[in-house]
């Protein structure tokens, strides 16, 4: 694959942005783009590799970044695996490009590769991706992207992505102002979890207000709702709410 740094017309693609109870707002689930090309997607929940389908008609996906082992997040992997097992062509040539961070490994092999991948036999799960575990950084068609621990169940449990002068994104978190500011120091897009309201895994409109000053919160779009009701009652408290499909225009970045 190329190393050329990709240096300008970066979007993010929003396929689905449901929470883990949601039924109509499909899998929360991204993909960054370069000029219309789909570069990344982040986590691959049940929905996932239909609503990619969905946008990029015949195209391969390309790479996948977990964020964390909840299978609304990582559901849509063993659909993927069947896809690529058994050649059909949409889905290009396997393995896929699997980064993972590296405490979240043995988690995702128990839920998803520990039983024989097919019945037929002859291949494992693992034959299907190319799994590169990743630390705090790490890298993709020449761009350096950063992997950090967010605040989700248990320690280690959970990251986000970003990717200097161009976005931020929590996957599933409680507030991590901290991280934002360092991490989305520039003119970052950031992109957060957000539910109408808080719990002990996820952050709620309140959190956002409370710990997140306007100069973050002017940048933010928020995903991650139960359904259209509930994202409509957060976009009324003044949040810009993302839908699936929406394509957000990131900061071009230069050179890495």
């Amino acid at each position: 694959m190329s190393t050329t740094p990709i240096v300008s017309k970066l979007t993010l693609h929003f396929l689905g942005t449901g929470s883990g109870s949601s039924i109509t707002l499909g899998s929360a689930a991204a993909v960054l783009e370069s000029a219309g090309k789909p570069l990344l997607m982040i986590d691959c929940g049940p929905s996932a590799p239909a609503q990619f389908q969905a946008g990029y008609a015949g195209t391969a996906i390309p790479a996948i970044y977990i964020t964390h082992a909840h299978f609304d997040h990582i559901g849509g992997l063993e659909t993927l695996f069947y896809q690529l097992a058994f050649g059909q062509a949409a889905f290009g040539a396997h393995p896929v490009k699997l980064f993972v961070p590296v405490t979240l490994v043995a988690t995702l092999h128990a839920r998803l590769a520990q039983f024989p991948g097919l019945a037929e036999g002859g291949m494992n799960f693992w034959d299907a991706f190319q799994l590169i575990p990743v630390g705090e950084k790490f890298y993709h068609c020449g761009l350096t992207f950063d992997s950090f621990a967010v605040r989700h169940h248990a320690p280690l449990s959970a990251y986000g992505l970003a990717l200097a002068g161009s976005f931020v994104y929590s996957g599933d978190t409680r507030p991590i102002p901290e991280l934002f500011a360092h991490f989305g120091a520039g003119f970052e897009a950031l992109f957060h979890d957000c539910s109408l309201r808080s719990n002990p895994s996820h952050t709620g409109a309140d959190d956002l207000v409370r710990e997140y000053g306007v100069h973050l919160r002017s940048r933010m779009w928020v995903y991650h709702q139960h359904d259209a009701a509930e994202a409509y009652a957060i976009e009324a408290l003044g949040f810009r709410v993302l839908r699936a499909g929406s394509k957000i225009p990131l900061p071009g970045i230069g050179p890495v």
